[in-house]
């Protein structure tokens, strides 16, 4: 069954360790049942993807394997045009991404153009009411 939030096949976007710093990445992704995997490469080289999304949350994370090198944790949620979040690797480095769909005809322009936006830093905390959690969410524009 196809996810329309997460479509299977090629998405495109960028990771970077600070806001403006931006590291293109070229994914080919495969979203079934809650799992999703693929492969990719960007300035770093060639890597695998595997992990778990939820369509109802619009939640998701996977881990970046660089074959024969480390890996990357990634999480995000859906939301807009794409999947926007963090990564890390462990203790040594963390930083943001936002990945989406390659549009039929989406050439270096619309990736320009979205990596263009200054994304927020977006700040959460749960909390644990009567056995629910509840989130909350502020935003501070990105330096």
């Amino acid at each position: 069954m196809t996810e329309p939030l997460f479509p299977s096949g090629p998405w495109t976007g960028f990771y970077n360790y600070r806001p403006g710093d931006r590291h293109r990445m070229e994914l080919q992704l495969t979203f079934a049942n809650g799992n999703m995997s693929g492969d990719g490469i960007d300035d770093i080289g060639r890597f695998l993807i595997k992990g778990r999304y939820d369509a109802g949350s619009r939640e998701c994370h996977w881990t970046k394997t660089y074959v024969g090198s480390h890996d990357v944790f990634y999480r995000g949620f859906r939301e807009g045009k794409g999947i926007w979040g963090t990564w890390e690797i462990g203790i040594l480095a963390h930083g943001g991404f936002h990945i989406w769909p390659r549009g039929v005809g989406e050439g270096e322009a619309a990736l320009e153009a979205a990596a263009s936006a200054q994304p927020v830093d977006a700040i959460g905390s749960q909390e644990i009411t009567s056995g629910a959690a509840h989130t909350t969410e502020s935003s501070a524009a990105g330096g």
